[in-house]
């Protein structure tokens, strides 16, 4: 079987990054060049995408050549099919800056291993070439596998704090701050649906954090998962470092939520699926509070799922709130249980990449941040929490779940 010839190339140390994750869609090419002055082996490596994935390139290719060829003789494209060539355009482009750079590394081990007058210069190059190739690849295998049904969504963060007591909370408010700065970072929009605080210290009992631009949702899904903070708290006398927990929930928000569309999405449930429970917000004080019947509870009957908002002053308001996020649970529960029917068919031996129990790990004595999934470590807790170098640690996850789905569609084809 072709998979069993996979050889990894393994991700080199740099700049306080590690990237220990294998890439089983590639065939490692090996050449070996002696140099006459030295007598020492320098072995040059580079690795090239799966057949079955460059000649799904080149069918996206000829595809793209047709629909370009009804562009110039004036068929009018709806804005379906214009995001389609888009699309294409964008794989293309990937596909033909992924065959330039592999076919300037075929030319440099060419010069290593035949042209010694050259071979210093050629190293070298070949030397920063080589990060660039596997960019330039890994963005080529994203692009080639199936879009995730809900790539496009906007999205919503539910954070909880686990285990830890106080500094869970403290914990589980950082990782809030964390997501925050990412969206400012991005010019992305966004709001807190839902925050209770901690009344008898710091920290957060739960949040809800919405996310309002398109596509966040495929970004920001990997984010699931129960995080675990190791760090020495405040209130520690000896020194001792403790370890806390929070849970993050990532979910897709679907369609138009404005409080125009709740009574017509509303609608479309049958009779007797949703309960809705009116009732007066409770709190620690304010006008509205415990003086008008604003609280709204949904309970959708079939599943158990049940959701409360009491946020905003009007009941009307915490309704289209209260649907969203029931819209969106149901939708990722939805699409978890289409998932393992799926896996249990084909009898899938590949772990999921959405284990929940602690995906990532940050360590403050050791300035650390490690994805368990992949094996990425970051040296820079501080640029992370604040959003700024978030994007780094999203990159290599998705990366490697690109890979591995990549593995698994190859092995069934």
């Amino acid at each position: 079987m072709w998979l069993s010839k996979f050889q990894f190339l393994p991700r080199p140390i740099a700049k306080g990054i590690s990237l220990r994750y294998n890439s089983p869609l590639l065939v490692r090419l090996t050449s070996t060049a002696s140099n006459s002055q030295s007598n020492e082996n320098i072995t040059t490596q580079y690795s090239e995408l799966s057949p079955l994935l460059v000649k799904q390139a080149e069918k996206y290719e000829t595809e793209l050549r047709e629909l370009d060829k009804d562009l110039s003789s004036g068929i009018h494209f709806d804005v379906n099919k214009q995001k389609h060539h888009a699309k294409l355009s964008a794989l293309t482009d990937t596909f033909s800056e992924y065959k330039e750079k592999l076919s300037e590394l075929k030319g440099l081990k060419e010069m290593i291993a035949f042209d010694p007058s050259l071979r210093v210069e050629a190293e070298q190059e070949y030397m920063e070439l080589v990060p660039k190739y596997e960019t330039t690849s890994s963005r080529l295998i994203n692009k080639l596998l199936p879009p995730h049904p809900f790539a496009e969504k906007p999205s919503l963060l539910e954070l909880r704090p686990g285990v830890g007591g106080i500094e869970a909370m403290i914990f589980a408010q950082d990782l809030l701050d964390m997501y925050i700065g990412y969206a400012n970072n991005k010019n992305w929009k966004y709001q807190i649906i839902s925050k209770n605080e901690n009344e008898s210290g710091s920290g957060i009992i739960d949040a809800i954090l919405s996310i309002e631009e398109p596509g966040s949702y495929d970004r920001l899904r990997f984010e699931a998962g129960v995080h675990r903070v190791q760090r020495i708290p405040s209130t520690e006398t000896k020194g001792r470092t403790h370890t806390s927990t929070a849970a993050v929930i990532v979910l897709p928000q679907m369609g138009d939520e404005s409080a125009k569309s709740i009574d017509a999405y509303e609608r479309t449930f049958k009779p007797g699926e949703i309960r809705i429970d009116i009732m007066r917000a409770s709190g620690k004080g304010g006008q509205h509070v415990n003086t008008t019947d604003s609280a709204v509870r949904l309970t959708h009957i079939p599943s158990g799922i049940v959701v409360s908002m009491q946020d905003e002053r009007s009941q009307h308001k915490n309704k289209a709130k209260a649907f969203t996020i029931l819209r969106a649970r149901l939708a990722e529960k939805e699409r978890l249980e289409k998932e393992e029917k799926e896996r249990n068919a084909r009898k899938s031996q590949v772990s999921s990449t959405n284990r929940s129990d602690k995906i990532r790990t940050y360590n403050f004595p050791q300035n650390r941040i490690t994805d368990h999934r992949c094996g990425f470590t970051l040296l820079d807790l501080p640029g992370v929490l604040s959003g700024e170098r978030l994007d780094e640690v999203i990159e290599a996850m998705a990366n490697y779940d690109s890979t591995e789905r990549a593995k698994d569609l190859l092995a069934n084809s």
